[in-house]
């Protein structure tokens, strides 16, 4: 456990020495008053003349042999009035008791290997079989192409801190020792694991930008392959994700390709004995390096509860007349989903499915067969809960189904939104919560910008044009969104407009914010329970509910039906030959008649980023035509063997149109002229889709 003061002038030293030691100490059970377990962390932050008392304070408890200090980082930060500037001190203590030193043989041995084909990262990292990742040297060899990709570009492992974790996937633990003793051997000093090597994705970034009074590690290892299937005969991840607590940018993961093509050697620390990661605890390697294992959810949900009135979301979650279920679909989301509902909002458990993590997300056998991917598909138990179909449609009279559901998928950084009978495409959730951002209070000023991948539904686009919001449209991968949310920013692109507050988010259950450089299944659920509390604010009223809140959104915006036809295990080569069709293709079709609809455009998707001035090629085939509908195709690069080819359909309906139709059915005749087009049926051999979502 850790806990952060904030010191200022107003208060004595001897106030925040007596705070402190009361946390470091624990206090007693009295009064019929639970017991409080003493924190092993505690970390003092101090800005301009408070830094007196800040040093104070750790001198004090340093001398009382109660702490050791193990880091001390100064900068400065940007405030209000004629000074601009002011020093900022963080001061972290761990409490003595808490630390465990163990003996450990530092040697660095440098093990020969040679390069393994087909390390390339993906949008979201390195996929592939879990028995890929195995075999000898694979692993080894991708970290130390990571470490010597960091180092040419000037990054400072030697002494640093490195965050290490995953979503518990099936080897996730045996390879955190390893990463552990190559970190140490290439000269990290601190490495951070989450416990038991648990650490959602957005909880990652959210670690490493506010752990420790925030940005104190260079970076973090990522272990997952999100919502592909777990165990040893299924899928193993690794992505390496920046400072800024954000995907690496392309620049970055194109070099580590180019030194796995290379690499000849790599560095480990055999000697370093293995840490047990199930508790939380230091460990202090004779002084020369140290290990922190701490909860998984501290920072995250400590995050999330500046973002949200968790207040007024806990008076909707006690109202008699609401109830909600969340499926974390045994992936790494169910520690988190019990702190956040059943801890803070006082929901009982029940509200809980599938809330214990498992290696392979619960198997073949479960209702979802390991695939922890939460869509109509896969989250088979949540949608039949929830009153409705695999399409979204209707099942029965209601009678007895929860007025809200939601899931995660394996890392969860994705989400599913549905109310009673009622599921949230995820393009129209990104619009509604960007239509209704200012009722939660991160956004209560307003949002600067928003975005969103190519292939997810102009939805949002609409939502921006009538707020006048800058929207951006970037391809697909979290890491495009990334340069806007920093644009501005003095240590990334000064100079540059700032777009934060910032709301961003993808066709493929993935919605955000800048308060992570990642996309948060968390957050996304937590800004649809701060909406429906807005719209429901006296508990004698009928309860407005998310069928309503959607019709609603639609009535003033129009409805952009929507649906994506995946096509999985496609042979590459084939699916290659058909996307290079397509680019000649779509050289000739401006302007062509297609089933009494014109093309607007034919393009093959180029993004210049607005603010590193970056080009991204071959993002995908985006057909435009001229009533708005749109024809998108893509491949795929979260899969671990074959290729998937998205197909993504949209028709826009005007507010005064036919707003009550079935998504999956007005697409349809869109998705034959596609299937005309590609001649993807004739090239793949695949007759029908393999997840329609």
């Amino acid at each position: 456990m850790s806990v952060e003061l904030k010191l200022t002038t107003q208060k004595p030293p001897a106030f925040y020495t007596r705070a402190a030691k009361s946390f470091l100490e624990g206090v007693p059970e009295k009064d019929g008053k639970p017991a409080k377990p003493p924190v092993d962390t505690v970390t003092l932050t101090a800005l301009g003349n408070a830094i007196n008392a800040a040093v104070s304070v750790a001198t004090t408890l340093e001398k009382d042999d109660l702490v050791e200090v193990v880091s001390i980082k100064t900068k400065f930060t940007s405030v209000l009035g004629p000074i601009k500037r002011s020093p900022n001190m963080t001061i972290v203590l761990k409490r003595k008791g808490a630390i465990k030193r163990l003996s450990a043989d530092f040697k660095v041995t440098t093990q020969a290997t040679s390069p393994i084909e087909g390390q390339k990262p993906g949008t979201s990292g390195l996929r592939k079989k879990t028995k890929v990742f195995m075999e000898k040297n694979y692993l080894n060899n991708f970290v130390q192409a990571v470490f010597d990709a960091l180092k040419a570009d000037n990054v400072a492992i030697e002494g640093g801190t490195l965050v290490v974790s995953g979503d518990g996937r099936y080897w996730n633990k045996a390879a955190i020792q390893i990463i552990i003793k190559m970190a140490v051997a290439n000269g990290v000093k601190t490495v951070w694991v989450g416990q038991d090597g648990l650490l959602s994705t957005p909880a990652a970034s959210a670690v490493i930008r506010a752990r420790e009074g925030g940005f104190t590690p260079f970076g973090g290892f990522i272990l997952s392959a999100s919502h592909n299937p777990g165990g040893l005969d299924e899928d193993f991840g690794i992505k390496y994700n920046c400072e800024n607590g954000g995907p690496a940018p392309e620049k970055v993961t194109e070099q580590v390709f180019a030194n796995t093509k290379t690499i000849k050697e790599y560095k480990i620390c055999e000697g370093i004995p293995e840490i047990d990661i199930t508790t939380p605890g230091s460990y202090d390697l004779d002084g020369k390096a140290r290990v922190e294992v701490f909860s998984c959810t501290d920072d995250h949900i400590g995050l999330l509860s500046k973002v949200f009135d968790f207040e007024a979301i806990k008076k909707l979650v006690q109202r008699k007349d609401f109830s909600f279920v969340y499926d974390s679909m045994n992936g790494v989301q169910g520690p988190y989903a019990k702190r956040v509902f059943v801890d803070e909002l006082g929901a009982d458990p029940s509200c809980l499915m599938n809330a214990i993590p498992k290696e392979d997300f619960g198997g073949k056998d479960s209702p979802s067969h390991g695939h922890a991917d939460p869509n109509l598909t896969y989250a088979v138990e949540l949608v039949q809960k929830m009153g409705t179909n695999k399409v979204g449609e209707k099942v029965g009279d209601g009678s007895g189904v929860p007025d809200f559901g939601a899931a995660a998928d394996g890392d969860a950084d994705r989400n599913m939104i549905l109310g009673k009978q009622w599921f949230v495409s995820p393009s129209d959730s990104l619009a509604i919560i960007a239509a209704n951002a200012t009722c939660i209070p991160f956004f209560k000023s307003g949002l600067k910008g928003c975005a969103r991948s190519m292939p997810t539904s102009g939805a949002l686009d609409l939502v921006a044009k009538k707020k006048k919001i800058p929207v951006f449209v970037t391809p697909t991968g979290w890491k495009f969104f990334g340069n806007l949310m920093d644009s501005g920013d003095e240590k990334y692109f000064p100079g540059k407009q700032s777009y934060v507050p910032f709301l961003c988010g993808e066709e493929s259950f993935g919605t955000g914010s800048n308060h992570v450089r990642e996309k948060d299944g968390m957050w996304a659920v937590l800004a649809w329970l701060q909406i429906l509390a807005s719209k429901n604010p006296d508990e004698k009223k009928k309860l407005v509910s998310v069928e309503e809140i959607t019709k609603a959104h639609w009535k003033e915006y129009g409805r952009n039906y929507y649906c994506r036809y995946d096509y999985e295990g496609v042979d590459a080569g084939k699916a290659k030959e058909m996307m290079d069709g397509l680019v000649e293709k779509c050289k000739d079709l401006k302007g062509k008649e297609m089933d009494g609809m014109k093309v607007d455009k034919a393009e093959d998707f180029e993004y210049n980023d607005p603010v590193d001035g970056s080009v991204s090629s071959h993002q995908g085939i985006n057909i435009v035509f001229t009533d708005g509908s749109r024809i998108v195709f893509r491949l795929s690069g979260t899969g671990s063997a074959g290729a998937t080819i998205r197909l993504y359909l949209e028709k826009f309906e005007k507010p005064s149109g036919d707003l009550s139709g079935s998504q999956f059915e007005v697409v349809k005749p869109l998705a034959k002229l596609a299937l005309e087009i590609s001649d993807l049926p004739k090239l793949t051999g695949c007759d029908a889709p393999t997840v329609i979502t």
